[in-house]
């Protein structure tokens, strides 16, 4: 039962630590990328097809450069306890294996920070201060957020809570699943590029194909299985239906199956309007039944929690089945 033992206290290590707020490992990884980004881009979009395919290689190149180097100094970090060789070595290998898949995995989800930030914007809701729900939901996401209303501002906040729920707690759980701790950061770095890079707009369309696409790839059965904890922790029939009719109609390939079906779970409606660099986009809309409140807000965090306890219920099953067959 080591995996679901190391996943629970990853949890139990996440609510009560949380991410530090100062020196977090991933803004001094957003500072090189940065910084790589702007020596390589060409930052333009180009008629000329082997400048855009050259872009493209830039982009993969700079994905490898800023990933994998970590990936593979975690997989030595790991591996350390096999160069030793002494009478308790077993217990000494196991005590590490503990360790290291507590503190990687424990740092990578962000399942209080998520819970911390929807929660402040429901208390400026609660207070009557749209501003100041404004400004904190706009750290959330990645739109623009000064001209959102009350409704826009519920919704934004429990659809960066759903989406959230995949990239930030259960993508990550799933890669440790697959490839251990050195998942954990493939995972994490890779999500993190995707959030810098991964736009479709003049400067980064080539340039961030990759990081995209990579993310894309990695995501694909997390999202999934993030939808269909989603709709076993609410209504489970509204869930399944939404995924089914609305996720297509969602830009890529992952974020409308996790939004959709959380949506359906929470039996409420989202998408629709938002606004972009100062337009207004009108996007499709997700879910059935009201429109999103601020309570809502509130229930979407517990979507999250009782998917967490179904996420963790599961892999001691697995490794219990496992262990009887």
């Amino acid at each position: 039962m080591l995996i679901s033992f190391i996943v629970l206290l990853s949890i139990i290590f996440d609510a009560v630590i949380g991410e530090p707020r100062r020196w977090h490992p991933l803004i001094g990884f957003g500072n090189i990328a940065i910084r790589l980004e702007q020596k390589l881009n060409i930052k333009r979009l180009s008629s000329n097809l082997s400048s855009n395919t050259e872009q493209r290689i830039k982009g993969l190149l700079a994905w490898m450069l800023m990933v994998m180097p970590f990936v593979i100094t975690v997989s030595f970090i790991v591996s350390i306890p096999e160069y030793f060789n002494f009478t308790y070595q077993a217990e000494f290998k196991l005590l590490y294996e503990i360790a290291t898949g507590v503190i990687f995995l424990g740092f990578a989800i962000a399942a209080k920070s998520l819970t911390a930030h929807a929660k402040a914007v429901t208390q400026a809701l609660f207070e009557n201060n749209t501003e100041l729900a404004r400004k904190r939901v706009s750290l959330m996401v990645s739109r623009d957020t000064t001209k959102t209303d009350v409704t826009g501002i519920n919704k934004a906040t429990i659809e960066s809570v759903l989406e959230n729920g995949n990239d930030a707690i259960f993508a990550v759980i799933f890669w440790f699943l697959v490839l251990g701790v050195p998942g954990v950061v493939l995972y994490r770095l890779s999500n993190t590029l995707d959030a810098m890079w991964g736009y479709r707009n003049e400067r980064y369309y080539y340039f961030g194909w990759a990081a995209a696409r990579i993310d894309d790839i990695l995501n694909w059965i997390p999202a999934r299985l993030t939808a269909i904890s989603y709709s076993l922790a609410g209504n489970t029939r509204s869930a399944i239906r939404c995924w089914l009719t609305q996720a297509k109609a969602w830009n890529g390939i992952n974020p409308g199956v996790v939004m959709a079906t959380g949506a359906g779970a929470l039996k409420i409606k989202l998408g629709g309007k938002a606004f972009y660099h100062g337009d207004e986009v009108i996007r499709s809309d997700l879910g059935v039944g009201n429109e999103a409140d601020s309570k809502d807000i509130g229930r979407a965090n517990t979507l999250i929690q009782r998917s967490i306890i179904i996420w963790v219920l599961f892999i001691f099953i697995l490794e219990l089945v496992s262990v009887l067959i």
